[in-house]
């Protein structure tokens, strides 16, 4: 039970206005994630998907890093290391967090306050929507550690900025500040420090009151689309209209027009 509470203490979560925030709170640590913290974030995750009261996410973190990567000195004890133990912990480890991130159903924003590297690059990159603030630095760290980028690194970032670009980034580790990922694509808005909290809070309560099963589909159809081919996408587009066209809020948003009026979303 002392690991659940020290979780709890690391990653803080409250929920506001239909808007769970989410931060990671090892600010001594620059935020390096541990095993614990982990679990926590993708229980976090796993309830935002499931709770009709929360229509929107916000991960951030607090003091000067977003997340310096991963602090394996809170996994759980292992013998001697053999053939595949590695292959698993990734699994089992980065990846899911990663995962839990592009799989929730609810809106995702990162909101970056300082230094994201390593698998702290790729949660916030998982995220739908990402707001840096000015001193925030993007890091794909691996190579200065002689290590092949995990986490769905090379997954995501072709995808963000294509392949010769990812290489670049991936094969020099340099440090990619706010202003210039921007420029790349990898992040959506860059704010003043003092504005960044503020900026997520608003569109995250923005998205909170949109139709929140019309986004999670948008969201789903976005993702698949870059490993779809065109006929498998379109399938996909004309399956999500039809059942969001069951929901309440895609009845009020045609009602609202014909009407003349501002729709009243409930995310249901």
């Amino acid at each position: 039970m002392a690991a659940v509470a020290g979780a709890e203490d690391e990653v803080l979560h409250r929920i506001d206005n239909g808007v769970s925030r989410i931060t990671l709170n090892r600010p001594e640590a620059m935020n390096a994630v541990t095993w614990d913290q982990r679990e926590r974030v993708i229980a976090l995750l796993a309830e935002a998907s499931a709770d009709p009261a929360v229509r929107a996410v916000v991960i951030t973190a607090t003091g000067k890093g977003f997340c310096a990567g991963a602090d394996l000195r809170g996994a759980p004890a292992t013998g001697e290391r053999v053939a595949g133990d590695v292959a698993r912990m990734i699994r089992l480890g980065a990846q899911r967090l990663i995962t839990a991130v592009l799989d929730c159903e609810k809106p995702v924003i990162a909101a970056v306050n300082g230094t994201a590297a390593g698998i702290g690059a790729h949660l916030a990159l998982a995220c739908d929507l990402v707001i840096a603030a000015e001193p925030a630095r993007f890091i794909e760290v691996f190579v200065r550690r002689g290590l092949v980028p995990d986490g769905a690194g090379a997954y995501l970032l072709p995808r963000l900025v294509g392949p010769q670009k990812a290489k670049e980034l991936m094969f020099f580790g340099d440090a990619v500040p706010a202003v210039e990922a921007e420029r790349l694509g990898l992040v959506n808005k860059v704010v003043a420090a003092e504005e960044l909290e503020e900026t997520a809070r608003a569109w995250a309560e923005r998205l909170a009151q949109g139709p929140t099963r019309a986004l999670a589909m948008t969201k789903q159809l976005v993702n698949a689309s870059l490993d779809s081919d065109r006929a498998t996408a379109l399938a996909a587009e004309a399956t999500a209209q039809e059942l969001n066209m069951t929901t309440a809020d895609a009845n009020e948003g045609v009602a609202s027009f014909v009407e003349r009026r501002t729709p009243k979303y409930l995310g249901r």
